[in-house]
């Protein structure tokens, strides 16, 4: 059984908004600051700083700040608890579909 991880909230909140998940895919490539991330979205500098907000509260990015740049790099690693909650709930749906295959196969034969 999967443990309840207040974490968990955070990290789905986080991956919830699509600016997110694609900021993250941004920063899959590349470290950026919060400057250069904010030049391709149409939105004020301070929304994309909530939105990295978000993401580092989350865990899944990280800030460093050297003189007046702050730069934000991914922490992927981060990820795996939400990849592990909708692991254990894989065999549900892998059972289901398998069901359903059984199901919509026995239909053809007949």
């Amino acid at each position: 059984m999967v443990q309840y991880q207040p974490h968990l909230d955070r990290v789905f909140h986080a991956l919830s908004d699509s600016t997110r998940r694609d900021i993250l895919a941004r920063l899959d490539h590349e470290n950026l600051g919060v400057n250069a991330l904010c030049g391709d979205y149409n939105m004020s500098l301070p929304a994309v700083a909530k939105h990295v907000k978000v993401l580092e509260e989350a865990g899944l990015v990280k800030t460093t700040k050297q003189g007046r740049v702050r730069t934000v790099m991914a922490r992927p690693e981060n990820l795996k608890i939400a990849a592990d909650w909708v692991a254990h709930y894989e065999r549900y749906w892998d059972d289901a579909l398998a069901r359903f295959a059984a199901y919509v196969e026995g239909e053809e034969m007949q």
